[in-house]
């Protein structure tokens, strides 16, 4: 797990407050196809759907991972495979046109048909090594990613909250620097955002890029050759993007339904729209019911399942947001704008690969025929993206392909009745991988004797605060001299909290296992002891464990002006799992105005 996801599950822990009953592990597999050739094979008298339209009894040719042959009748050459379609639909592989990712991700998208993602937003480390698999027709255990790297964004704007370092923008003058400098992270395209979240709640809203900047990101993004999309969730803002020259929109806005100018203006400038209904259906209090369907559970890992379980907490419900959004996608798609199907996973009630299905369920219900919504997972975004090889069932395409029990034709649901994977002609193993969990080992974890804020375990404490979900807290991180005991230094987190309602919070956070909010078994140990000094505040100490995005599991502690040592029996503290612990997290959980707190010698025994 990268530093970007790691500050990404912070935020989602501490949102997330309710999970929902766990599916039968007992619910019967789909059944399975017969094994498909590794170089060859050939799916015989198969409903097919094209990308765009339904076909009835066609055979389809699979030799080195391309389709070479699509037609009623295909003679076999002798050694060819052969997997029966008679009953069953064979479809593209789908497209998430949304979602935030890294490996277990791809994975995860993978077994449930979804063989290409679209990142909106993730740790440009990673887009390396997602070019060249992509390139690559070699068997592959995940989806193939196209991302925009890192957003475009304002200073302490939409993206900066979670705890990571984002180059913001400050004046349209800056733009031309900034998608350079994107583009040699190898971004595939520029993310901008236009978001203050007044849409969602009351009070001070966040800054955000103003017109002029975010013209000229489109300018310069188009000058080099790279599609500029925008998130908005009010209309104005998404208006005036579309005015400037963004390619489309990465959500559809939510404020008020699309009126007719708007609709006629996405239609003239030829944009798309991503509407991510499984997200705003999240944001207006519907819960996703996927985990029970009998069809899915036995193949949702244990993100999958935390990620459908999460509820957003940054502001109420609010059922007119999805109202506004289906009726706008709704006006869209009556008008020939093309619909993208997205989910912004793994957002609260939604997960990888499997939300794709229920997005295009969203879309159905938004007046999409079945046709429309399977071509908005398949061929209508590799259109907009110019993803030439995939999206579409035809001679020369890239053999990702998803094959289903019944006729989504006329029942949409039938997509999640899934007999196989396959990804560059090969068949996915979609069982769940078992997970081995390292020990971690008893000792110190942090002295700060030396430089740094590091940790043996590799880590770093980082600063987290409310500003992840919009609020206005701040925190700083520092190594002071002399620390408990009589040692060279110490951890100094300072900051202040202020913002009206909601949860407040600000302190310090350490992702352990590798690469961040990897698990680690901490069952053979019995407690978490560090040392602490404060100005009288109680202080939450937060263990996050379980599956990614479970809420974290806390207990308090009240330090005063004198060092003093706290012990936490990992036993002791309701809802955590020591067998699986990610993280901790040392923070003020509320209240107003200044604060500072002291840590050293942090260890598990």
């Amino acid at each position: 797990m990268n530093r970007l996801q790691a500050v990404l599950a912070v935020a989602v822990g501490v949102l997330v407050l309710a999970l929902v009953a766990m599916p039968d592990p007992a619910a019967p597999p789909a059944a399975p196809a017969p094994k498909a050739s590794a170089r060859e094979f050939v799916v015989r008298d198969v409903r097919l759907f094209d990308g765009e339209r339904f076909h009835d009894r066609q055979s389809v040719h699979v030799r080195d991972g391309r389709i070479v042959a699509v037609g009623e009748s295909i003679p076999l050459a002798k050694g060819v495979a052969v997997v029966e379609g008679a009953g069953r639909t064979l479809l593209p592989g789908l497209v998430d046109a949304h979602v935030h990712t890294w490996d277990a991700a791809r994975r995860d998208a993978l077994r449930f048909g979804v063989t290409t993602m679209l990142d909106m937003f993730s740790d440009p480390v990673t887009l390396g090594s997602a070019r060249t698999q992509r390139e690559s027709p070699d068997p592959t255990d995940r989806a193939d990613l196209w991302s925009a790297g890192t957003l475009a964004t304002a200073a302490g704007g939409h993206g900066t909250q979670f705890g990571m370092a984002i180059p913001t923008l400050a004046s349209a003058d800056e733009a031309p620097a900034w998608v350079d400098a994107r583009i040699a992270e190898g971004s595939d395209f520029i993310k901008i955002v236009r978001e203050d979240l007044h849409v969602y709640r009351d009070g001070e809203n966040l800054p955000t890029l103003d017109a002029a900047t975010a013209a000229a990101l489109v300018a310069a993004a188009h000058a080099r050759g790279r599609l500029a999309v925008v998130h908005a969730s009010a209309q104005e803002a998404a208006r005036e993007s579309l005015r400037d020259g963004a390619d489309g929109l990465v959500h559809v806005f939510q404020d008020v339904p699309a009126d007719a100018a708007f609709v006629a203006l996405a239609r003239e400038r030829g944009a798309f729209v991503v509407p991510t209904l499984t997200v705003v259906a999240g944001f207006s209090g519907e819960h996703s019911r996927l985990a029970e369907d009998p069809r899915v559970s036995q193949w949702l890992s244990g993100d999958q399942r935390q990620s459908l379980a999460g509820r957003a907490g940054f502001a109420a419900a609010n059922p007119a947001l999805l109202r506004n959004a289906m009726e706008s996608v709704r006006r869209l798609n009556a008008a020939g704008v093309p619909i993208l199907a997205g989910t912004d996973a793994p957002n609260p009630d939604t997960a990888h690969g499997v939300s794709l299905h229920e997005e295009m369920a969203w879309l159905a219900k938004a007046g999409l025929s079945p046709a429309q919504a399977l071509a908005a997972a398949t061929s209508v975004p590799a259109d907009a993206f110019g993803l030439r090889d995939r999206g579409r069932i035809a001679p020369g395409q890239r053999a990702d392909l998803l094959l289903v029990e019944g006729d989504p034709s006329t029942d949409l649901g039938q997509t999640l009745a899934i007999v196989t994977v396959w990804k560059n002609g090969r068949e996915v193993d979609r069982r769940v991988a078992t997970e081995v969990v390292p020990a971690l080992a008893a000792g110190i974890v942090s002295h700060f004797d030396a430089g740094g804020l590091g940790s043996r375990l590799g880590g770093q404490w980082i600063a987290t605060t409310d500003r992840m979900i919009g609020g206005q807290s701040d925190a700083a991180l520092a190594r002071i001299e002399g620390g408990a005991q009589g040692s060279a230094g110490a951890l100094q987190v300072r900051g202040r909290l202020q913002g009206g309602g909601g949860t407040v919070w600000a302190g310090a956070f350490l992702g352990l296992g590798e690469g961040g909010m990897s698990p680690l078994d901490a069952s053979g140990l019995g407690e978490l002891v560090f040392h602490a000094r404060g100005d009288g505040r109680t202080l939450s100490v937060l263990l996050f464990s379980g599956g990614e995005g479970a809420s974290p599991a806390s207990v308090s502690v009240a330090p005063d002006a004198r060092w003093q040592e706290f012990r936490v029996r990992l036993s002791d503290v309701p809802g955590a799992d020591p067998s699986r612990l990610r993280a901790i997290a040392i923070t003020v959980p509320s209240g107003q105005g200044d604060f500072t707190f002291d840590l050293d010698q942090v260890e598990f025994r």
